[in-house]
């Protein structure tokens, strides 16, 4: 699977801070044998994010894409604003098992606004800022990601065998 990673960071943008949950996410990536199409830091802007998800989805340079930052309710928190311009399908049950797996971790898991959808050929998931929630969110749903990815790209194959 090919993976894009997309950190939303103004300060790791110009440099002021090193992005410690995009490097979560290489590592995951790395220990699933998944490939790392690309990986890039970018500035919470809303234009730009969505631009950024629909190059990535149309040119098919990604099977999943993952960000990380920009879900909360601040005011430069647009993440998830962009990902919904985007995505033709949304995904609320990845969402719903990532908010129950925060939730048993901290009630502040609550604010967070992230969202799983698809464009096209490519599932995006929105992940939190910092590394560890990262690292729980995704793990809550890490399984059923070749699964979505299967099926996206038009696997036919019986999902339920009895």
């Amino acid at each position: 699977m090919r993976v894009y990673i997309l950190t939303m960071s103004d300060k790791g943008y110009i440099g002021n801070r090193e992005d410690k949950s995009g490097e979560v996410l290489k590592d995951i990536v790395r220990s699933r044998r998944w490939e790392i199409a690309g990986y890039e830091i970018l500035p919470d802007e809303k234009e730009m994010i969505s631009q950024k998800l629909c190059e990535i989805c149309d040119m098919e340079k990604a099977d999943l894409i993952l960000t990380t930052g920009g879900t909360g309710v601040s005011p430069r928190d647009v993440t998830p604003d962009a990902t919904l311009e985007v995505i033709e399908k949304r995904l609320t049950g990845f969402e719903t098992a990532m908010m129950i797996e925060g939730l048993k971790k901290t009630p502040m898991a609550a604010i967070s606004r992230a969202v799983v959808g698809t464009r096209k050929k490519t599932m995006i998931i929105n992940l939190p800022g910092s590394p560890k929630a990262v690292l729980e969110n995704l793990n809550a749903v890490i399984e059923a990601i070749p699964h979505a990815v299967e099926k996206l790209q038009g696997d036919q194959s019986d999902c339920a065998q009895v």
